[in-house]
């Protein structure tokens, strides 16, 4: 090769060899990239060498545990802006895809979705929310379903191995006989003698290999028959004991101090006031033990020492006793006739209340037909309202766009203001919250003016 061709073959390498590194950058960047594009699958998808057929046989056993109720949300759902302590009534459900590989095996992927309620300390904001799952619950389920397929093939191996205790067969008397045929010998006479094949004493061989073979299979059978007595025995004891303690149940009387909740989305208050802090939302059919009781509140014990207070109405009574007191003074007249509207208007909210502040409101007047009407207190006057709620709801829900709520005024002496969000309404007349939802939903002006009854005892 001549010195003059040596540069051109430089520049030849050089070029290949800067064409060649960016190509192998581009490539390391590009796998780097996809092992980082999906960094939380790798704890929620796992491989096993069972079928596809044997993982969904087993996932089937597991369906009661991919989803249901979480007692708290700590532990199982990632912290968001919101604080986990102030969601309610968390619930899971987990969704599990099954993949075949090309080795016969399968590959299993669990998402799981979180919701709960939030209780916002602004009712109107309260809502359901989807959280998102940490894991726990993911692995929780794959763990599961490994310890299922290793149960399962380990019983599969148990069972391959039972027939190298039946006892092995001795070859068969008439395979070890030979031929009955006669054969000539010459003996040191020179005479030919005839001489028979041995025959084998075949009954008490037969014999022999009938008694081993009985001799065995009369253990086993006695083997069986003995467990079969004992699971037997074992049954009839716990039949026995169910039957003990159905008795016992039956026997045992059930407390007639419980009250029970009507309806979900039940408040229960921590004093018997109209503003009082909810503690937290009662589900229908919810069970407390009733401690005292007045005309309008139920005292119940929550847990340990934990205490309530629940609206009567929102309970169904222990037998004898009223849901609603029968010398109810709102029930005893009706409040059409102890109050009537004096005037209507659309006006900005007379108030701070946050829910309204600024916003347009339909103001309704109301004043007493009689200014000593003993019988138009506090309980007449939220049975009046309501009732011109429920009256006023199609023109509320009409002009929904230009009105954000609706405030009554008592015009009198013992007066007071109620004010009411449209869409606590609205939930209302859609029967999603009860009367003591409704009102703990309200602004009171003044609070007091609308306690409807103190603690005390009303047995």
């Amino acid at each position: 090769m001549t010195g003059s061709s040596l540069p051109c073959v430089r520049r030849v390498l050089r070029a290949a060899l800067s064409a060649f590194f960016p190509i192998v950058l581009v490539g390391a960047t590009a796998q780097n990239g996809q092992a980082q594009a999906n960094p939380q699958a790798g704890p929620y998808e796992r491989s096993y060498r069972q079928s596809k057929s044997a993982v969904e046989t087993a996932l089937k056993e597991l369906q009661p545990s991919m989803s249901g109720k979480l007692p708290v949300l700590e532990g199982f759902a990632l912290p968001g802006n919101r604080p986990l302590n102030r969601y309610q009534r968390a619930y899971y459900q987990s969704a599990v895809q099954v993949s075949s590989t090309a080795s016969g095996g399968s590959v299993v992927r669990v998402t799981t979705k979180v919701t709960a309620w939030y209780a916002d300390s602004t009712p109107s904001r309260s809502e359901y929310q989807l959280l998102t799952s940490n894991g726990r619950l993911e692995s929780d389920l794959l763990d599961q379903l490994t310890d299922l397929l290793a149960s399962s093939s380990g019983a599969a191996n148990s069972g391959g191995n039972s027939t190298e205790s039946l006892p092995v067969m001795a070859p068969s008397a008439s395979a070890k006989r030979p031929a009955i045929a006669e054969k000539g010998v010459t003996d040191q006479g020179g005479s030919e003698a005839i001489i028979s094949a041995p025959m084998p004493q075949l009954p008490e061989i037969g014999h022999t290999f009938s008694s081993s073979l009985k001799q065995g299979l009369s253990s086993q059978q006695q083997a069986e028959t003995k467990d079969s007595q004992n699971k037997a025995a074992d049954q009839a004891g716990l039949l026995a004991e169910a039957a003990s303690l159905e008795e016992v149940l039956k026997n045992q009387a059930h407390p007639k101090n419980l009250v029970a909740i009507k309806k979900t989305g039940t408040p229960v208050v921590a004093s018997p006031s109209l503003n009082a802090q909810t503690l937290f939302l009662a589900t229908a059919h919810d069970e407390f033990e009733m401690l005292d009781f007045n005309a309008d509140w139920v005292h119940v014990r929550i847990s340990g020492l934990s205490r309530g207070w629940i609206w009567r109405t929102s309970l169904e009574m222990p037998e004898g006793i009223s849901d609603v007191p029968p010398n109810n003074p709102s029930a005893t007249r009706v409040v059409a006739d102890l109050f009537l509207v004096k005037r209507e208007e659309v006006a900005p909210f007379p108030g701070d209340w946050e829910p309204l502040r600024g916003k347009n409101v339909k103001i309704v007047s109301v004043q007493k037909v009689q200014e000593d009407e003993k019988n138009s207190g506090a309980p007449a006057k939220l049975e009046y309202a309501k009732s011109l709620l429920d009256k006023n709801y199609a023109e509320l829900a009409a002009k929904s766009q230009e009105l954000a709520g609706v405030v009554l005024i008592f015009d009198s002496v013992d007066g007071g203001m109620i004010a009411i969000t449209l869409p606590t309404v609205q939930q209302w007349k859609a029967g999603k919250l009860t009367d003591a939802a409704l009102w703990h939903r309200c602004y009171f002006d003044p609070p007091e003016t609308f306690n409807v009854s103190t603690p005390g005892g009303g047995h």
